[in-house]
């Protein structure tokens, strides 16, 4: 689904604007962290899921510089040594943009890959960067933005 985010992404938005009667301008993705996958959770339990009558889910993204708290439901310090933990399956939902109620979650930048870095290809799109995901955490965002915390599509190992 991540090949060509951009168009996944907008076909997502496109399936609620259609069901819902809604333009798709006016609509955004909000997001859930389950409390399933992510490596903490039973074997199959992500293949259990039931598709969501709305949105998707995202599963397989590993948070750089920090890690999920399963306990607290929020983004937490990495462990010693650990750079990069596996997140649990992260359930993006779509509405209207000025429905969401306000947040002080960490805006966690996703990247395809590692490097952080990317070019602007023909569609006026980083060929690297996916979207920033919305994360609950107990510290304030700006704890996270000097960490230098983001969600990789991939590992380099």
């Amino acid at each position: 689904g991540f090949y060509f985010t951009q168009s996944f992404l907008t076909g997502a938005l496109q399936n609620y604007a259609r069901k819902h009667r809604l333009p798709i301008d006016q609509l955004a993705f909000e997001f859930e962290v389950l409390a399933v996958g992510g490596g903490g959770g039973e074997e199959g339990e992500v293949e259990a899921l039931e598709r969501p009558e709305d949105g998707i889910y995202t599963n397989g993204l590993f948070v750089d510089g920090a890690r999920w708290n399963r306990d607290a439901s929020a983004l937490d310090e990495a462990r010693p040594k650990v750079m990069c933990s596996p997140m649990p399956v992260i359930w993006m939902k779509p509405g209207e943009r000025h429905k969401f109620l306000p947040t002080t979650a960490y805006q966690a930048p996703v990247y395809k890959t590692s490097e952080r870095r990317g070019t602007l290809s023909t569609t006026g799109h980083s060929t690297n960067y996916v979207l920033s995901i919305d994360l609950p955490t107990e510290r304030p965002p700006a704890h996270w933005v000097r960490r230098g915390v983001a969600l990789l599509c991939a590992l380099d190992d």
